[in-house]
């Protein structure tokens, strides 16, 4: 939601894609007629990633960048976590990310003037966080993915980047932020002193979104 106001407020016409059609329409609803279309799918189905970037260009001209901000936060060691549970983390942030690099490889990149992606990682793919490895082997896949897309589409204008933010202010994170301990924990680790907010994160996306 933040990358999308931050876009909107630059001039962007968006195009909006996600599993709850309700909080879509709501986002429709705050930013206006900066929301060109939206669509309700599943992000980790190649087919409906690669249709939805398909169409946007039909309907609405070159893609100039496309962002994949799908994640989850599943906080268990190894031993604790069932296969079905690796399963849905690997393919909410990893299968969801190669779905939006495979989609604009077939569509951005065949635009004279490219394009860009811009993909979510996570701190806690390099840091060593207890209790992480699951969200931590399927974000360290989004930073080998952004690397490899990175160097296979920059000849054909297609610029493929990641951030990879630390803890952020957000619903999914309030278990978190939400204990006193575990709030201060996080804090020691922010060279800032501070924890992240969702504009800090959209600032930079949608930096690495523009030409």
């Amino acid at each position: 939601t933040a990358l999308c106001r931050a876009l909107a407020a630059d001039g962007a016409r968006l195009v909006v894609a996600g599993r709850d059609a309700a909080k879509l329409d709501a986002l429709a609803a705050a930013l206006g007629p900066a929301v060109v279309h939206r669509a309700a799918l599943d992000a980790t189905r190649f087919d409906a990633v690669e249709t939805l970037v398909t169409e946007a260009a039909r309907a609405h001209g070159p893609v100039a960048g496309l962002a994949n901000c799908v994640g989850s936060l599943l906080l268990k060691p190894a031993h604790l976590t069932t296969q079905a549970e690796f399963e849905q983390t690997v393919a909410q942030s990893l299968t969801s990310a190669f779905a939006a690099v495979r989609a604009a490889g077939k569509t951005l990149a065949a635009q004279p003037e490219g394009g860009s992606v811009v993909l979510v990682a996570s701190a806690a793919a390099r840091l060593g966080l207890a209790n992480h490895e699951a969200i931590a082997a399927a974000k360290a896949g989004v930073i080998g993915l952004t690397l490899s897309a990175a160097a296979t589409y920059a000849a054909k204008r297609l610029r493929v980047n990641c951030v990879a933010p630390g803890l952020v202010r957000t619903p999914l994170t309030a278990r978190i932020t939400g204990s006193p301990p575990a709030e201060q924990a996080s804090l020691a680790m922010h060279a800032l002193g501070r924890l992240g907010d969702p504009e800090d994160v959209a600032a930079m996306m949608a930096f690495l979104l523009g030409p």
